[in-house]
């Protein structure tokens, strides 16, 4: 990547030479030249937040920013990025949505994320720390900036306007004002699910900001709710890619023996995870791990693996994700071992079972989803 403070040679985690993905994108480059070309003061404390793979602090790491992220992965890559440009230990602050923010922000980068309501509580969160020097810029691509990005902006931190867009690349700039009175935050949002979704029925789900279907439960967890694996009697079982836990939760109802290992690698879903297994006062014996995948879970050492996977890497369709998480089932299940995935039809979910399994059942469909399992021989 080309930038006013070098060129850094960076790639996303996990390195995958196959990968045409690149770790930064036009907004990236475009916010980068408006830092220099203004140019703006990072003498003082820098944040950045939402910084995808690193690209920003990397090119930003002799001003001695802090990275905010909800993406394990997206850390491991700056962590990776930063050493492979030689930039010394430390030199860069890495923070996760969970943590404190810091106490000032001079200069605040806001990578627009794909959540509006990520961003409604980082900035929620950030807030109190701005003051009415602080330069707040944004950045995305055009399609990731709406009206609504814009208004939050203006809700929260003060009178925000967008830049003229270059290579379909938009930056957001805000002028912050201490007098205005800010709406509460809203997250983490607690609701209660409906009576027919098996062992979670009418129990209390938390949701912290940026979780998949926050506001509601998305309909391909709901059908998987309905044709959990029933019968089993203990057991190590993986919910994979956790989300907000419920699936998980559901299943250490069901089967109080069960050890339930929940695993995201996002802050924010396993801390929702955490959450409602706790607001439904379980009984049985729960782990929660922020993470790729299965990766560090010892192989042989588990035997049922729920999954629901994604299908896609921010704004990028790909299938990466799924088979990273199915290889880690198969390596992961003990002989006779069950892993389970629930999927749209159309992505053909089968064909990667056969292959890895050597075979894959239908267990439950209906016209948009269906539910496979596939068994460690």
């Amino acid at each position: 990547m080309t930038t006013p403070w070098g060129e850094p040679v960076l790639s996303r985690f996990p390195e995958d030479p196959r990968d045409r993905l690149r770790a930064w994108d036009a907004s990236d480059e475009y916010l980068l030249r408006h830092l220099a070309e203004r140019p703006v003061p990072l003498s003082g404390t820098v944040v950045v937040v939402g910084d995808r793979w690193g690209a920003l602090v990397t090119a930003l790491a002799a001003h001695r920013p802090a990275q905010i992220t909800d993406s394990w992965l997206g850390q491991e890559a700056t962590r990776a990025n930063l050493a492979r440009n030689g930039v010394e230990p430390g030199a860069v602050r890495l923070l996760t949505t969970q943590d404190a923010p810091p106490e000032r922000i001079d200069v605040l980068l806001v990578r627009v994320p794909k959540s509006l309501a990520l961003l409604e509580d980082q900035l929620l969160r950030l807030a109190p720390s701005v003051h009415a020097d602080t330069v707040v810029v944004g950045t995305g691509m055009v399609k990731e900036i709406h009206t609504s990005t814009l208004k939050l902006f203006e809700r929260i931190l003060g009178p925000t306007r967008t830049s003229l867009a270059e290579k379909k690349a938009r930056l957001i700039f805000c002028t912050p004002d201490p007098s205005l009175v800010r709406p509460p935050n809203p997250w983490p949002y607690r609701c209660t699910l409906p009576g027919d979704v098996g062992p979670v029925s009418g129990r209390t789900v938390v949701n912290h900001a940026g979780v998949f279907c926050a506001d509601r439960l998305d309909i391909g967890t709901r059908f998987f709710l309905r044709h959990l694996p029933a019968g089993r009697d203990g057991g190590r079982v993986v919910d994979l890619g956790c989300g907000n836990g419920v699936v998980g939760t559901a299943v250490a109802l069901a089967d109080p023996k069960a050890e339930v290992l929940f695993v995201d690698e996002s802050f924010q879903a396993v801390a929702s995870a955490q959450d409602t297994y706790r607001a439904n006062d379980v009984s049985g014996h729960a782990e929660f791990r922020v993470g790729d995948g299965l990766t560090g879970v010892p192989s042989g050492s588990v035997d049922l693996v729920l999954n629901n996977p994604p299908f896609h890497s921010h704004q990028a369709t790909t299938d990466a994700t799924a088979w990273r998480m199915f290889t880690g089932a198969r390596r992961t299940l003990r002989p006779g071992g069950e892993l389970w995935v629930v999927g749209n039809r159309h992505l053909g979910y089968h064909v990667k079972l056969r292959r890895l399994f050597g075979n894959s059942e239908v267990v439950a469909s209906d016209p948009k989803f269906v539910i496979l399992k596939a068994v460690r021989r």
